[in-house]
C-alpha cells in the first residue's frame, strides 16, 4: 500500500512539472524581440530556428541591455517637508 501511494504521488508531480514546462515553452515561442505579459513584464524572445546557444546568448543580451537601461535612469528622490 505505501509503495503504491509512493509511485501516485511521483506520477502527480511529474505530470505538474510536465504541465508547468509545456506552458514555459508555449510562451517562449512569442515571435517578436521583447513582448510583454499581462503583469507588463517584459519577456526576452529569441530568434525561431536558432540553436540554443544562439538563444540564450540573445537572451543574455537583451537582460544586458534592459538592465543598462534601468540604470541609466534617474532614481526619484523623495519630497522632504
Amino acid at each position: 500500500m505505501r509503495s503504491i501511494l509512493g509511485i501516485l504521488s511521483v506520477l502527480i508531480v511529474l505530470a505538474l512539472v510536465g504541465a508547468l514546462a509545456k506552458k514555459q515553452l508555449s510562451t517562449a515561442a512569442i515571435p517578436s524581440g521583447l513582448s510583454t505579459s499581462d503583469s507588463g513584464v517584459a519577456i526576452p524572445t529569441t530568434t525561431p530556428g536558432a540553436s540554443p546557444q544562439q538563444q540564450s546568448q540573445e537572451i543574455q543580451q537583451q537582460v544586458k541591455q534592459s538592465l543598462e537601461a534601468a540604470m541609466q535612469q534617474a532614481r526619484p528622490m523623495p519630497d522632504d517637508k
